[in-house]
């Protein structure tokens, strides 16, 4: 099953507002945020740390934007 990164995108925006820049804060490059956010490849616990961080998302939060499955 993959996941929907609707409500992480969203935050990205927010904060970032591109993808390149959020990548690049993240330390990874604008492609592997691309296939990770299109589900070709998995968020790392330290990434999921790390973007939770970046983007203030509270920790009781989390799921709801690197956990919500797509049915």
């Amino acid at each position: 099953m993959s996941c929907n990164y609707s409500k992480l995108r969203g935050k990205i925006r927010e904060h970032y507002g591109t993808q390149d820049k959020f990548a690049k804060a993240m330390g990874i490059g604008r492609v592997s945020l691309n296939k990770r956010l299109g589900g070709k490849l998995d968020f790392t616990l330290p990434e999921i740390q790390k973007a939770s961080d970046l983007l203030h998302i509270p920790k009781e939060e989390i799921a709801a934007y690197f956990f919500d499955q797509n049915v």
